[in-house]
């Protein structure tokens, strides 16, 4: 559900339990007026434009409060490299390593048949998949 209204977020908010604040509306509105594929800094850089004294740490917080009430997905492509994905329906990745541009993929652009056999006393939680490109254009140098 993507909303654009601070009623809209504050409503979202409250059905996944999380108590409305002002900062939390804020993130709610960069994150939840479409699909996007932010990172904690470019979360921040977009609240401020509009709230300039938020804080690095609120951000970092309420970004994994998002995610703890599964209002966003948290997409590591690499240990510098996380991402927070607004769209929770089942879906996959393709990572552009030149431009680090992290994008959808359709859902006819890949399919993934099957789950894995897990070990005893373990469940799939989810399966994600990032596919990793790289302009011809770019050598890779060893």
């Amino acid at each position: 559900m993507e909303t654009n209204g601070y009623q809209d977020i504050a409503d979202k908010l409250r059905d996944a339990g999380i108590p409305v604040t002002f900062q939390r509306l804020e993130i709610g509105r960069v994150l939840f007026s479409g699909p996007v594929h932010l990172s904690a800094d470019q979360v921040l850089a977009r609240v401020r434009e509009k709230t300039p004294e938020m804080s690095r740490a609120t951000i970092y917080n309420t970004l994994k409060v998002f995610r703890d009430r599964n209002l966003i997905r948290e997409l590591i492509i690499d240990p510098e490299r996380i991402f927070y994905d607004s769209s929770m329906h089942p879906h996959y990745h393709m990572y552009d390593v030149t431009t680090g541009e992290l994008c959808d993929l359709g859902p006819d652009d890949l399919r993934v048949v099957g789950k894995p056999v897990l070990p005893e006393g373990v469940a799939l939680e989810e399966i994600d998949v990032i596919v990793r490109v790289r302009s011809r254009a770019v050598e890779v140098t060893a």
